[in-house]
């Protein structure tokens, strides 16, 4: 009996040591599993561009060293010091109220992150100033840096209005498709839908959007879209705006969405080339040089002389043709058969050389042969 109560006494000791463990290990488990999601949040919130400076203040014909972090890798960024602006409302009047001539652009590094020198500029508008850095290609991100541009005016910024606040509630997107006539050459066109809400106290009614079309590092070119109805407060609406490129244009475009003097979204477009104009000039290429080829040489053989009517240069000789040959014997011609009527015989016979028409020999005359 003791013997078989030995292995059951330590099976039921390790099973204890076990749970014991378990137990033990479980908190610090669940501290180290916070912990970590804790860390991912660092993360996620680490993830937002972020710009610093290296002074707060300095005027103009002085640098600044800017350094950022939390951008996308790889990325070129546009940065200027900008007029009427503050971190809360963003640029006010959009780049126009900024240093563009002493911008400069700075290429990410692998981590997201770079420093770059750049110029005191006074920009268009009076401070309070910020330097602002956006992306130029992909998708779009933002971050400002409040500066002071000594010696530059100062002004307050205009207020918010209290009335309609429209904010775009979804992401936007690009319907319709190319047709042929887009193949060979035809302006793109689009409808950009986005769902807006009001978010002011005041309805707005038949607001005026402005749709601008970007493509490459150049600004975007804008055009004013209306839109007809009315979004009461605290309400949203999904709107559609035509957007339409210029003729044969390919490649990747960059659409936002202005309302007022804030650009509410973004939406990357890329344009397929127009083959079809490519395929009409290698046609082009070909046809054009075959048909002038063809008419070159119907000239030539228009204008070409014929054999039979090239002349015979004196002096060199020429042999003897047939028919130069048979032009000089003497024609003759058939004496009538025995078949044939004397009415249907010619009525003269062309005289051989030896007879004479009073010698020849006659069936009515009578020979003079064995008479005296």
């Amino acid at each position: 009996m003791n013997r078989q109560a030995g292995p059951a006494s330590l099976r039921s000791g390790s099973q204890r040591w076990a749970a014991a463990l378990l137990g033990a290990l479980l908190p610090a488990l669940l501290m180290f599993s916070a912990t970590g999601a804790d860390a991912a949040g660092t993360r996620a919130a680490d993830a937002k561009p972020v710009v610093t400076l290296s002074k707060q203040q300095a005027g103009k014909g002085g640098d600044i060293t800017v350094k950022g972090r939390g951008w996308r890798p790889n990325t070129l960024l546009m940065m200027l010091i900008c007029g009427r602006s503050t971190p809360d409302r963003g640029v006010i009047g959009g780049t126009n109220s900024c240093a563009n001539a002493e911008g400069r652009a700075v290429t990410t590094g692998t981590e997201g992150d770079f420093s770059k020198k750049m110029p005191v500029a006074e920009p268009p508008a009076p401070c309070p100033c910020v330097v602002h850095v956006a992306t130029v290609t992909g998708e779009q991100a933002t971050a400002d840096a409040v500066f002071v541009v000594a010696g530059h005016p100062v002004a307050a910024l205009p207020k918010e209005s209290e009335g309609g606040r429209l904010a775009v509630l979804a992401t936007t997107r690009l319907e319709g498709d190319n047709g042929i006539l887009t193949w060979f050459g035809a302006p793109p066109a689009r409808q950009l839908v986005f769902t807006v809400g009001n978010l002011g106290s005041a309805p707005v009614k038949d607001p005026v959007f402005r749709i601008g079309t970007a493509h490459g590092v150049f600004a975007p070119q804008w055009e004013e879209r209306q839109w007809r109805g009315t979004i009461e407060s605290g309400r949203k609406a999904q709107i559609k705006l035509p957007v339409e490129l210029t003729a044969g244009a390919h490649g990747d475009y960059q659409v936002s969405l202005k309302y007022g003097s804030k650009v509410l979204a973004e939406q990357p477009w890329g344009v397929g080339r127009p083959w079809g104009v490519t395929l009409f000039w290698i046609l082009l290429c070909v046809v054009v040089p075959a048909a002038v080829f063809r008419i070159g040489m119907a000239i030539v053989d228009k204008v070409r002389p014929r054999t039979s009517r090239t002349p015979v240069r004196a002096g060199r000789h020429r042999h003897p043709q047939p028919a130069d040959v048979t032009a000089g014997l003497p024609k003759l011609r058939r004496a009538p058969g025995p078949a044939e009527s004397p009415a249907a015989a010619p009525t003269t016979t062309a005289a051989l050389p030896w007879f004479t028409p009073d010698s020849a020999p006659s069936e009515n005359r009578p020979t003079t042969k064995g008479h005296s």
